[in-house]
């Protein structure tokens, strides 16, 4: 087990070429009926896109302790004030993504962004499919609005 060591493409037999050898996973934070959403930098693969602080599993993460670590890492957030609810998993069979929803607790305050990032905003969950999604999770977004709105609200 590595640090890192889940840096990387895979090819997958979707067609389509996903970051991650041992697949992603993105942190949804939701408070009161707004979401953290990052504003993706335009060097990014998908850049100038908005979409959730998330990145490349390690081979010795679970999907909160990578969702986390992403999110702290891209949005300099204390991980401490997050409240994992459920998993959302978008599976590819050779690759997957894993959507954490999560509380904010009242305190979490964002924190020094990295160079991943181009902006940050809490988007009310009804205006999130207004922006320019990431495309991967624009086709995504429909089934988990219906798990928060089913769950969490």
């Amino acid at each position: 087990m590595a640090i890192r060591d889940g840096d990387g493409w895979v090819d997958c037999r979707c067609g389509g070429k996903h970051w991650g050898l041992n697949g992603a996973a993105g942190l949804m934070l939701l408070r009161e009926r707004s979401i953290l959403m990052q504003h993706r930098a335009d060097w990014v693969h998908n850049g100038d896109t908005w979409g959730l602080p998330g990145g490349a599993r390690d081979s010795h993460e679970d999907a909160i302790a990578a969702a986390i670590r992403e999110a702290v890492e891209e949005t300099g957030i204390n991980g401490e004030l997050v409240t994992p609810l459920n998993i959302f998993t978008d599976n590819h069979l050779d690759w997957r993504y894993d959507t954490v929803l999560a509380k904010a607790d009242p305190n979490l305050e964002l924190g020094d962004w990295n160079q991943e990032t181009k902006d940050m905003a809490w988007v009310p969950i009804e205006n999130v499919d207004k922006l320019p999604l990431h495309p991967s999770f624009a086709r995504t977004w429909p089934a988990i609005y219906q798990l928060i709105v089913a769950n969490f609200l």
